[in-house]
């Protein structure tokens, strides 16, 4: 400081401005006095100049000077103490010189020194300020000046925060200013007063003593003709709300807000009228904006930072607000000379009222907004109904030609600075329609309803607003054709209802309390039913008002609660006579569209699009089991596919476009538009395929191929399903899958091809795009993740019906594979990874182990489907190939002691082997782990490479124990012998059949089952009100049928039922030719009933493709007795439920519709599983929820169960009774009975949906702890709440033709 003079201050000063003066771009630019620090804090890095100025030159002589010998020494020692060591790195000397000279004395000296000297700089700088300003002021032009005002007050705060100095507005100084702003001072004393506030931090100023009185003054300023002086007022209070905090722009705010609020109050100022209209170009209307701008900016964006504050700042800031826009101007002259209140010039700056969205989007907010909305502020509510309501009387007093000038608000190229009185109402209606609809989100908003209006004796509820929203969509005016797009799309009346509607349906409670209601959907469907009826006088409805209603109703159809009400109205458990519900309408509308039978719109280039929209309703409707029952009359799919023939004709008909651009863009863009329509039509047919019965009618339309192919070409491209679908494509191939004609689309189309793959990528190859230097790791699981989606993939699409197209096909079984042979088909998968029976193969692999285990694991699912285990063993004879692989895995240790080599392929054999040779129930085989256990013997269970199989795999059951007969048994066998009239006798049967399920099932076995079914059928048969089918005459012997041979599947399956009967104890040794001889019997006795029938498909060529397990169950409840079995069947044969648990009975059957019969479709599929499907929706929402997530349909696994007979998933005893509970109680209780294991299941099906393999678990795990007798109560609710529609469908097969 000694050596510090006055020539060196003024030297220092002229290098801070010039250190200044090169970075006042970046400084100014900075959005806050923290970023300016931060930016001179990294100057070096970002200023190539930064070493040629002179302060910071100057600075480095001044370190130099003061510490340069002591850093040379700290080197110089550093360097000498580590001669011996290692040579060390430049950065290490220096951390270590630049730590020592740090903590050095002479370092702190020389901090201490600079920071004294720079501190009396700036001091004097500081000092300077003032006088520099008013001698530039006198040389500079204003704009200059302000430039160097603000550039002077950057630094200083910077100084500020550098040095710990600080730089107050002083009291004395406001004083000055306030009086200085006084309006009797003279016109360039007041600007120069603003101009120091201006250049002040904004942060001093509403810190001072006087902000009160500088309020008031401020408020003067704003009001102050001049237009520079309320522009300067706006910069500050801009400024303000930029730099300050909460609680000082909540100052201004609130100042900002009473300024305007008695701005619009004060008849002295001009405020336009309704009648004039507002002129943005006129001054006095610009100066208003801007500070109705500048507030709506600021209520934008208060919400993302007032939560941090306390909670009185947000409620005072949103009080004022609700003041301000309640402010109502005395009404009592003419509605034309109305003077426009503050809401019309919010409503210009922020049409959407995006600031009420916002304050209204979290519930810190939310809560004070609707608090004082309700207490003090509902007028502002009610004022926004009332607009909506006026509009809408207006578009319903005046006509369609007159309203074409009313409509020029929807949008016009030419621009205007001039917005009508008109025009002001529709944006005014906007800002209203916006704010109710954001309103209505929130359960506090919607009880605000009902309100009051002026001029109305009945109060406005919620659902009168609604269907008042609904009306004007298609009560509105079209907008002027050359409106554009995006304007149109942004304002036109029937779009923002439209966007307000969809917002309410994505709110499930809302669109619950809301729209789910009689009377809001009949106000939809309004315009549907004038244009059915042609009623005279009826608003014109335009096309585009039509595709905005489709949409609305879409919504509301996609959503449960909304779907129920479009199919049954709001009783839907009423009796009473009613009008056809909106499901009834949409359809017969969407019907009148695809027949063309509504001349209003023949020609419109909208038609195809108004088509389309309303197809996509009935897609939400027939895309449900319930919601196709209700449709079935209107037979959609055949008018879909009629109009899709046709479009399809027309596509193929376009023109070749000719020389010309005009004429290549139109054909282009008909065709384009034929295609897109043409896509359209498929898409809608496909959904169809949603449910089971949707199937049958899509295969009846011929179209399933094409449907199929557009399925798979949408899924290649990984497009969505459907706008309104939640999950993916896994169920719509699923369904597809469990058909016969379905499983050759989908393998036509090249679903299959593509899906098997990308599993062999996934398997064997790998990705193509990850690099070498990054292999992949080695899987843990069985079934690596990055294929347990094929893996599902394949499950999905390998029913019997898909298995059964490749089964007549060999296997290649080359010599050789090359190792870029990718496999393309299932025959392929088949060969490559689970028939792995030559060297050939197992080389041809990369990842043998992985690979192999994962062909297992998909064969043990397949083979689950017991007539795709005996497809199998048949044509391949996969038992045998797994055995000899076995015998290769033995380990000889000596002649008579052999081990098996126990490793994870081994281990998977032994679990298939066990699978598909023992045939039982949960209780009746046990299968081997998968998994080593822990401790010396990591398998304990006996592997085994010949027949016979060990015997430990079977438990040791009571088999065949028929308990003695009890009083109640007695009771039942005595009923079959009273003589009652026929009715009463059967319904006692039935019902000492029900009391003895519930209380003593397991008497219902072995011989006494016998009897009862026996005498049951018996009498069944001889009353003809019972009786479904006719009776057939059947006299062939056993020598007429011996010579008939079975297929290879039936005798696999005849030897596999006497194994399972033998283990139970009730076949002999010689079942095995009675069974044959009473198979044979069947197919003639069938071949009788059956018709002769056109068609492609192999199932349909011959006789029943799989085995007959129904007939075997029974077989093996006779006991083995071939004379009771066949007699029996002859009996049952003329039921109703023969049709639905013997499926073989209705195989090409002559009773049966014959395009029924072509689609090769059972009844059980399109009937049964159809209303499981329907009843699980309602029964069991979650477990029908977990199978849409998983992309599996119930329909399949249900089909499965019921073909065969529930064998391997039930014990025998629960076999019996499910077979006695549907003869003796109805077909329909085989539905039932699938509700119930499914009820019973439905905590393991929710963990299996979350470890994402529920169909593996469905087929792979069989019902453990399921007994038909514990959900008998369960099964007579069912009964008594849906009997009438099953049972009405199930008698319909005969009649299934539509």
């Amino acid at each position: 400081m000694a050596h510090f003079s006055g020539e060196d201050e003024v030297m220092l000063q002229a290098m801070l401005r010039q250190l200044f003066q090169s970075v006042k771009e970046k400084i100014t630019g900075a959005p806050s006095l923290e970023c300016a620090e931060e930016i001179l804090l990294h100057l070096e890095e970002t200023d190539e100049n930064f070493h040629n100025y002179e302060f910071v030159k100057y600075l480095r002589q001044h370190i130099c000077n003061s510490l340069g010998s002591m850093i040379e020494e700290e080197m110089e020692k550093w360097t000498s103490d580590q001669n011996q060591d290692e040579e060390s790195g430049y950065d290490t000397v220096v951390q270590h010189v630049t730590k020592r000279i740090q903590e050095s004395k002479e370092y702190k000296e020389m901090m201490h020194s600079l920071k004294n000297i720079m501190m009396v700089v700036v001091e004097s700088m500081i000092n300077k300020f003032e006088e520099d300003e008013m001698r530039s002021q006198e040389r500079q032009k204003k704009i200059q000046k302000e430039k160097s005002n603000s550039y002077c007050t950057d630094n200083c705060s910077d100084s500020d925060s550098s040095f710990n100095q600080s730089y107050k507005f002083c009291q004395g100084k406001l004083q000055l200013i306030l009086d200085q702003l006084d309006p009797g001072q003279p016109k360039g004393v007041r600007y120069e007063a603003l101009q120091t506030l201006c250049s002040a931090p904004p942060s001093d100023v509403l810190n001072c003593e006087n902000w009160t009185t500088l309020c008031e003054k401020l408020i003067a300023c704003l009001s102050d003709p001049d237009p520079v002086f309320s522009d300067r007022i706006l910069k500050f209070y801009a400024q303000t709300f930029t730099l300050s905090p909460l609680h000082m722009t909540k100052e201004i705010y609130t100042s900002l807000a009473k300024y305007l609020k008695l701005h619009f109050l004060s008849r002295e100022n001009h405020i336009p009228t309704l009648s004039t209209g507002v002129d943005t170009s006129n001054p006095n209307v610009i100066c208003l904006l801007k500070k109705v701008r500048l507030l709506n900016e600021y209520q934008k964006e208060a919400p993302s930072f007032w939560i941090r504050h306390p909670e009185k700042y947000m409620e005072e800031i949103v009080e004022n607000t609700l003041s301000l826009l309640s402010v109502k101007h005395d009404q009592s002259h003419l509605v034309t000379q109305k003077i426009l209140d503050p809401i019309y010039f919010f409503a210009l700056v922020d049409t959407k009222a995006v600031w009420f969205k916002k304050w209204m989007h979290a519930s810190y907010s939310r809560t004070t907004v609707l608090r004082l909305l309700e207490k003090k502020y509902k007028s502002l509510i009610t004022t926004a109904v009332q607009q909506c309501v006026q509009y809408f009387e207006l578009c319903e007093a005046m006509k369609a030609g007159e309203i074409l000038g009313h409509s020029k608000h929807c949008g016009s190229k030419q621009k205007t600075f001039y917005y009508s009185g008109q025009e002001l109402q529709y944006i005014y209606f906007i800002h209203s329609l916006c704010l109710l609809g954001r309103l209505l989100i929130y359960t506090q908003g919607r009880r605000l309803f009902p309100i009051k209006l002026k001029n109305r004796k009945d109060l406005v509820s919620l659902t009168d607003l609604l269907v008042l929203f609904t009306q004007l969509i298609y009560y509105s005016p079209s907008c002027p054709k050359m409106t554009s797009a995006a304007h149109l799309d942004n304002y036109s009346p029937a779009s923002m209802v439209t966007e307000v509607l969809r917002i309410l349906c994505d709110q499930k409670e809302c669109a619950m309390e809301c729209l789910y209601n009689n009377t809001v959907i009949e106000a939809l469907l309004q315009p549907i039913h004038n244009l059915m009826k042609g009623t005279k006088g009826a608003p014109n409805c335009s096309e585009t008002a039509l595709i905005h209603i489709a949409d609305i109703l879409a919504r509301i159809a996609s959503v449960e609660e909304g779907l129920t009400l479009l199919l049954y109205g709001e009783n839907m458990n009423s009796s009473e006579e009613k009008s056809p519900t909106g499901a009834h309408i949409i359809a017969q509308f969407s019907k009148k569209l695809l027949d063309e039978d509504i001349s209003i719109f023949s020609g419109s280039e909208m038609l195809p699009v108004v088509k389309g929209a309303f197809i996509s309703v009935c897609r939400q409707i027939y895309g449900t089991c319930e919601g196709l029952q209700v449709l079935i009359p209107y037979c959609l799919h055949e008018s879909i596919a009629k109009a899709w023939k046709k479009t399809s004709l027309l596509s193929e008909r376009i023109p070749t476009p000719v020389k010309g651009l005009d004429s290549v863009s139109s054909v282009n863009q008909e065709s384009q538009n034929i295609m897109a329509w043409e896509e359209n039509l498929l898409d809608d047919l496909l959904n169809f395929a949603a449910t089971p019965k949707g199937l049958l009618f899509l295969q009846r339309t011929g179209a399933i191929n094409e449907c199929v192919t557009f399925m798979f070409n949408r899924y290649a491209k990984k497009l969505q399903i459907s706008r309104h679908k939640k999950f993916g494509y896994g169920v719509l191939v699923t369904q597809v899958a469990s058909t016969a004609a379905g499983a050759i689309a989908l393998q036509s189309s090249g679903f299959i091809n593509a899906l098997i793959t990308e599993l062999w990528a996934n398997l064997e190859c790998g990705r193509d795009d990850v690099r070498v230097t990054h292999p992949r790791s080695t899987p843990v699981d069985p079934i690596d993740r990055s294929c347990q989606k094929s893996f599902l993939g394949l499950v999905n699409l390998l029913p019997y019906p898909a298995v059964y197209l490749v089964g007549n096909q060999d296997l290649p079984n080359k010599a050789e594979y090359s190792l870029r042979e990718v496999p393309t088909c299932v025959i392929d998968i088949i060969d490559r990874l689970i028939i792995l029976n030559s060297e050939a193969k197992i080389r041809s692999l990369f990842n043998y182990e992985q690979s192999h285990i994962f062909g297992l694991r998909l064969l043990s699912v397949v083979c689950c489907d017991l007539d795709t285990l005996l497809l199998l063993e048949a044509q391949y004879q996969v038992s045998e190939v797994l055995l000899n692989a076995q015998e290769e895995n033995i380990l000889e240790t000596s002649e008579s002691h052999r081990n098996f080599i126990i490793d994870g392929l081994s281990v998977e054999r032994n679990h298939v082997l066990v699978r598909i040779n023992f045939i039982g129930g949960p209780m009746e085989r046990i299968l081997p782990p998968r998994v080593l256990e822990k401790g010396d013997d990591p398998y304990p269970w006996p592997m085994f490479s010949s027949y016979p199989l060990p015997d430990c795999y079977l438990s040791e059951v009571t088999r065949n124990a028929d308990l003695k007969q009890d009083n109640d048994l007695g009771k039942l066998l005595l009923c079959f012998k009273m003589s009652d009239k026929q009715t009463e006798w059967i319904e006692n049967c039935r019902r000492q059949f029900c009391k003895m399920m519930k209380a003593k099932p397991d008497i219902i076995s072995g011989s006494t089952l016998l009897e009862l079914l026996e005498k049951f059928v018996l009498h069944l048969s001889e009353n003809l009100s019972e009786c479904y089918f006719p009776s057939v005459e059947y006299t062939a012997t056993d020598a007429n049928v011996k010579n008939e041979s079975l297929s290879s599947v039936q005798q696999l399956g005849i030897k596999m039922t006497v194994r399972y009967g033998k283990f139970l104890n009730l076949l002999k040794d010689s079942a095995e030719n009675d069974l044959t001889l009473i198979l044979k019997h069947c197919e003639r006795f069938l071949k009788q009933q059956q018709a002769p029938v056109k068609s492609s498909l192999l199932c349909l060529q011959g006789t029943y493709a799989g085995h007959d397990w129904f007939v075997s169950s029974l077989f093996m409840i006779m006991l083995g007795d071939k004379e009771k079995t066949l007699r029996f069947l002859q009996q049952f044969s003329r039921l109703l439920t023969s049709a639905f648990l013997w499926l073989p009975r209705l195989h090409i059957s002559r009773y049966l519709a014959t395009d029924t019969l072509e689609s090769g479709i059972h009844p059980v599929y399109f009937c049964s599983t159809h209303y499981i499907e329907m009843l699980l929706k309602v029964e069991v929402p979650l477990v029908f929820s977990a199978f849409h997530m998983s992309g599996f349909a119930p329909s399949q696994i249900c089909l499965q169960w019921i073909t065969q007979c529930f064998w391997n998933y039930l014990d025998w005893i629960e076999i019996c009774h499910y077979i006695a509970t549907c003869v003796f109680l109805g077909p329909d209780y085989q539905v039932y009975i699938c509700i119930a294991i499914f009820k019973h299941l439905q905590q393991d099906i929710l963990q299996h949906t979350q470890t994402q393999d529920l169909q593996v678990f469905l087929k792979e795990e069989a019902l453990h702890g399921f007994r038909v007798s514990d959900y008998f109560e369960y099964m007579e609710i069912l009964e008594q709440n849906y009997r009438t529609v099953v049972l009405r469908d199930m008698r319909n097969v005969r009649v299934q033709s539509t």
